[in-house]
Formats: C-alpha cells, structure tokens, sequence
C-alpha cells in the first residue's frame, strides 16, 4: 500500500501535526514531516480522531435486505466516521448459532468498508426462554464477546442470571435491552404531559430503570459484566452511577437522539420520531449530557435502526420503531456536548472510540493515534455546517429523524488499516 501523509491536522482537537501512514499503520506523528512518493492529504484546520466504533448497529442481513445489507450498511459507517461497528442479533434467522454470526462476520470481512463484529442473541429466537449457543458463538471464527437480545428485553430474571454467569467464563458481556414489557403494553411514546395530550400510550421511565436496577444487583451478586443499551431517563443515570459508586462491573450507552430530542417533537405525528426507547423530556435530555461528560454513561452508540419506506411513511401507530444513525452520529455529538463545551474533541474519541473499542474488545480499533497503531483514523471538517439530506445517504434506508435540520461536521475522510474508504466526503 502507497504512503499517505495527513498534513496539519488537529490530532484529537489539539496542536496540528502531521501524521504519516506507512501500508496498515501510522508511521509517524510530529511537524514538517515528509515522505517521498506519498500522497498528501492537506488538512490544516480539520481535526483527526482514532476511527469511531459503534457497538449498537443493526445492519438487518440475514433477513431484512430491504432495509440495509452488510454491504450498505458498512458503507454508511465509513460515511460516518466508522471503522468498526457490531451488528445487533434481531436477524431473520436470529444470530443465535455460530452458523449465522459466522455469516455476518464473513460479509464484513467481503466488503470491506469497515470491520464487522456480530453480536449474539443471549436467547433463543430472541424469546426470552431458553439460553442461546453462547459458548459456541465466543468459540465460532467470529469469536462472539457480546451478547443481546436488542429489541427485547431480556425480562427473566433467572435467564438474564444464568446469561451472566455463563458470559463470565470467557469475559463476555450482556447488553441489556431495558424495557419491561408489563409496564410498556400498547406504548407508543414517553408517558408523560405529551402523551396524555396526544392520547398515546405511554412508556413510563420506570419501565427502563426497574430493569437497569435489577440487572446491576445481578451483575453484582455474579461478578459479571452488564452493558445498558440506550439509556434514555434521568433516573437510569443514577442507578448506573449509584452502581459505579458500589464498583459493579456496569457500563452504559446514550444514542445521540437521546442527547438532542425530545418528546415534544411526537406533536407532529411524525413517525420519523418513533423509537425504542421513545425521545424523552428536556430534563432527561440534560441529564443525559452531563452523565455522558462526567463518565456515568460511558460511550455513544447509534442504534442505527433502518427501515423501508412503507414501514416508517404510515400512520403512527402502525409505523416501526426506529432511526438511522451512523451517517449523522458525529454531527450530533459535535452540537450537543462539543459545541456546547461539555466535551472537547479528545473527550468525543474516548467516548466513541476507545471506550466503545474497549467493551467490545475490537482488537486494533479505538486505540491512539500514534506510531505504531493501526492507522484506523476519521478525519473531520469541523467547521462546516449543512442540512441533513438523506437523500445522499449511503444506507439503503432515509428514516432520519434530522431531514433538513442543520447540523455542524463533515467528515471527509476514513482508513480503515491504511486504506481509504471515504475520501472528500465520497466513498471509494
């Protein structure tokens, strides 16, 4: 592979420097560095992070080719900054069997655009009854670590138990989608002053933090890890930092809609804005940024949920839940905690990055830009604003709840092991 040289860029927000990438790794990091035959990347004013990770996409294949493939998918990704994503289990078939995360895995290995690691449903068919082939997924060339049931809670209290214990053998993780289903019958939206003016169903907080508050006394009384997907309420991010403070082994994920919508939006009826867990209040908004700067929420995840057409364009109560998220990720981190100065750039590539990379255990990715690493690296025109035309999307889906809001950052550039996947905003 030829040598590239990234000119006076702000490596994570900070000083400019020059970056040179030699085949799959970084080479070098410092000022006026050269490179005969290199090809230049002028940079000056832009700033480069580590590739970003998401460890909650669904990227729908098997089954659900209609709405995203491997392929389209990934490619989104790259247009998004990402060098690696893991790709939820709610499939047609279920990724519950080696046989199928295998399948996802090598699709990602085929195309190419950015790593590719499965995760597992924790139960069979996603129905809550029976454990799935765990220990077989973890052995399985795609060597499973995370496990989830996403799209469904896993609300057995003695499943989800036997799940920790079992994922504790090989150092695995549950994530946990937190939903009891009791509470959310019929659900249609946040339960709140919204939802009772509107007459839709309501899905109450307390649904997602009884869930989390189980589920962190379990991790604790196993000795085991717990993830908590898309966390959404003010009262989760004090049940996740109460049980830091016990030092149980819990970490959590926000969605960047959680951090900038609202409920209020619900008002138009527009089922671009209907989600699992629905947009809650300003006040959990809030409470969700904070907690993502202080380090109570660890990382940003998109749950990148796409859909057809005639899935979303429908009444609201007969529309599926969901957004599509990784082409748009980074823009709305920029404007909800860069922008508004809760985090700087080096604080965005821990928290969609490092850490992520980390509870995954995506062996290269998330790691610091530096000689010697892996040159998996985003570079981004920070300065730019535009509006949001999906139209242009790499996802086969357009289900943005963003169409024509204006968002600040571009990313121009991806490499995923030195090679280029997007180059000036244009996939290769």
């Amino acid at each position: 592979m030829s040598k590239i040289l990234i000119r006076g860029a702000k490596v994570l927000g900070g000083e400019q420097q020059d970056v040179l990438i030699d085949g799959e790794t970084i080479a070098a990091v410092g000022t006026g560095l050269s490179a005969e035959g290199a090809e230049v990347i002028e940079a000056e004013g832009k700033v480069l992070l580590p590739g970003l990770v998401d460890l909650h996409t669904h990227l729908r294949e098997p089954g659900r080719e209609d709405s995203e493939t491997v392929l389209t998918g990934t490619r989104a990704a790259a247009s998004g900054g990402y060098t690696a994503v893991f790709a939820m289990a709610n499939t047609f078939p279920v990724a519950d069997t080696a046989g199928v995360v295998e399948q996802v895995w090598r699709l990602g290995k085929e195309h190419g655009y950015c790593d590719v690691q499965p995760i597992g449903a924790v139960t069979v068919g996603l129905e809550g009854r029976k454990l799935a082939e765990l220990g077989a997924m973890h052995e399985s060339a795609a060597g499973v670590t995370v496990f989830s049931d996403d799209g469904k809670c896993v609300d057995d209290a003695v499943i989800m138990r036997r799940a920790l214990e079992y994922v504790k053998a090989f150092g695995g993780i549950v994530a946990q989608h937190a939903q009891e289903p009791r509470l959310t019958e019929g659900a249609q939206m946040n339960e709140g002053v919204v939802s009772a003016e509107l007459g839709l169903g309501g899905w109450p907080a307390v649904a997602e933090e009884s869930i989390i508050a189980r589920d962190v006394l379990l991790a604790e009384h196993v000795g085991s890890r717990v993830h908590i997907c898309h966390l959404s309420t003010a009262g989760s991010v004090e049940i996740v930092r109460w049980a830091k403070s016990r030092g149980i082994q819990v970490t959590a994920e926000v969605t960047p809609h959680h951090l900038l919508l609202t409920d209020e939006l619900v008002r138009t009826y527009n089922p671009v804005y209907k989600v699992n867990p629905p947009l809650r209040t300003e006040r959990d908004v809030m409470a969700l940024r904070e907690a993502l700067a202080d380090g109570t929420i660890d990382i940003v995840a998109t749950d990148h949920a796409p859909h057809p057409h005639e899935d979303k364009d429908c009444e609201w109560a007969a529309a599926a839940m969901g957004m599509v998220g990784l082409e748009t990720a980074l823009s709305v981190v920029q404007e909800t905690m860069v922008d508004t100065g809760l985090l700087d750039w080096a604080g965005v590539a821990d928290r969609m990055s490092a850490k992520p990379a980390q509870i995954g255990q995506a062996t290269g990715h998330g790691r610091p830009v530096s000689a010697g690493e892996p040159a998996n690296l985003t570079l981004v025109d920070t300065a730019y604003r535009g509006q949001v035309d999906p139209a242009g999307f790499a996802s086969r889906s357009r289900n943005t709840p963003y169409q024509g809001r204006e968002l600040p950052g571009r990313v121009t550039h991806t490499w995923l092991r030195g090679k280029a996947t997007l180059v000036d905003g244009k996939l290769t």
